[in-house]
């Protein structure tokens, strides 16, 4: 492919990734805030209990890396498709069956009855989600990401609709569930409707070798890195409440959502677009950076925005029953605006094959976070969203190690590159502090904020000349094509 094709390519990829991305966050966002005024922090809470043996399970059936190794291979063949297909089926159908008699024990465990029959039913997911398997791979190697965006569009729209219909009508916790479990059928439906794959090969013993050799480092990595991010929910719900735990939560997924998405967004494309230019370095180093720089300068501003509003967005959306998750989600937000960061030089490692490298990094890193969560979870939830903070800029420096020994992009060339723009973010979080000091209607400190946020941003942007600025313009601009 050459470089023209490869550039309109990404273009498209990361408009309609990038559309899809924003539009759940905004579906979800506005849902999450509704939702958020029907049900009570301890409804989150309990919901969350669960979550780790949930996420373990859920990567057993993705089988630990084989999607990821079926769009990193230049040519896949009918029966690799048909071998992870098989795969998840039959691991999805065993963490179903486990997690259905294993329920009564983790109800238990917690002392929450209800989690017995909210676990059986959100299980099924793992009975539905493998069946989507192929039709993901097939659709990423396409580099064809507006066919995703429009079923992913959908789904959120019905199940929110689902579920808050189920939260007016008075289901409680069970709003969240069944609209969850409605989404990946829903899913399930669109995603065959569109790619019409079904198996027309046996197993393959040769396609699993080459699946497992390179996933099995990564299911470590995998299980590694959720059970750390899972520790917390299992602490919190144990030895604290469901009412604090759901706090937690609702601070971690507001911080997460803008977050999440665009690092969802840039890995999703980035993975297989230099995949396709692995084996040419000096492209591969400017694509990188590139991607790097415009990362940095869409996450970084909207993380200090959420951050420096965090009061009165959280008063003025869920009101202040939710005052407590505050604080969190200020601090939460100095975390979560370098996973972007993290996931692309993560990326790096995956495409190169290195999944070895990736597992390495990825037990020095949790070793290290663990450390610090059991130095500072002691003094309180506080004290741990700030070792969080600790903890991400300390593995950025961990995981930009090999992306240096390996295309010569290592932490202080990528800190260069976005170093810049972390310092024009940093600049409207103290100019929103300042405004919101001086206004005293909530409403108005969100409209104000946003307004002198946007001006002030790109303002700087054009009077600094960032590069940043034309690639954003080059994608949202439709029109061009190179």
């Amino acid at each position: 492919m050459s470089q023209d094709d490869l550039k309109l390519k990404t273009k498209k990829s990361l408009y309609w990734s990038f559309l899809n991305q924003f539009a759940n966050y905004g579906i979800q966002f506005a849902i999450g805030i509704v939702m958020a005024r029907l049900l009570s922090p301890a409804d989150y809470g309990i919901t969350a209990l669960p979550a780790v043996f949930m996420a373990v399970a859920g990567i057993f059936v993705d089988g630990g890396g084989f999607g990821s190794a079926l769009v990193r291979k230049p040519e896949i063949t009918e029966k690799d498709l048909a071998t992870s297909f098989y795969y998840s089926i039959v691991v999805g159908l065993f963490c179903y069956l486990s997690l259905f008699f294993a329920s009564p024990w983790i109800a238990a465990f917690y002392n929450a009855p209800i989690l017995k029959d909210i676990m059986k039913v959100t299980a099924i997911g793992f009975l539905i989600g493998p069946l989507n398997t192929p039709q993901t791979i097939i659709l990423k190697r396409r580099l064809d990401f507006k066919t995703p965006t429009k079923v992913n569009i959908t789904c959120r729209i019905l199940s929110g609709i689902v579920g808050l219909t189920l939260a007016f009508i008075g289901y409680g916790v069970w709003a969240l569930v069944l609209s969850s479990l409605f989404s990946s059928i829903v899913s399930l439906i669109l995603n065959w409707w569109v790619v019409r794959w079904y198996p027309k090969t046996s197993w393959s013993k040769e396609s699993f070798k080459y699946l497992w050799n390179y996933g099995n480092k990564m299911m470590g990595a995998q299980l590694l890195n959720t059970l750390y991010n899972n520790i917390t929910p299992v602490i919190i719900g144990k030895f604290f409440s469901p009412a604090l735990l759901g706090v937690y939560n609702r601070a971690q997924g507001y911080a997460a959502l803008p977050s999440n998405n665009i690092s969802g967004a840039i890995s999703s494309v980035t993975f297989p677009v230099i995949s396709k230019i692995q084996d040419d370095p000096e492209r591969l180093e400017r694509a990188y950076r590139k991607m790097l720089r415009t990362a940095a300068f869409i996450i970084f501003p909207l993380m200090m925005v959420l951050s420096a509003l965090a009061r009165p967005l959280i008063i003025v959306m869920i009101t202040e029953k939710w005052e407590a998750c505050i604080l969190l989600l200020q601090i939460i937000c100095f975390n979560k605006m370098w996973w972007p960061i993290h996931a692309m030089n993560v990326n790096l490692l995956l495409v190169k094959g290195r999944t070895d490298l990736f597992l390495r990094l990825e037990i020095i890193k949790k070793v290290l976070g663990l450390c610090i969560l059991c130095s500072t979870l002691p003094f309180g939830i506080v004290a741990f969203c700030v070792g969080g903070v600790i903890s991400s800029v300390i593995c950025l420096f961990i995981n930009t190690y090999y992306t240096g020994k390996l295309i010569k992009v290592g932490f202080w060339v990528q800190m260069k590159d976005i170093i810049p723009t972390f310092t024009l973010s940093l600049c409207i979080w103290l100019l929103l502090q300042g405004a919101c000091l001086l206004i005293d209607n909530y409403v108005i400190q969100i409209i104000v904020g946003g307004i002198l946020a946007l001006t002030f941003y790109l303002g700087m942007s054009i009077l600094l000349k960032r590069p940043e600025l034309q690639e954003v313009k080059y994608m949202l601009d439709r029109k061009r094509k190179y």
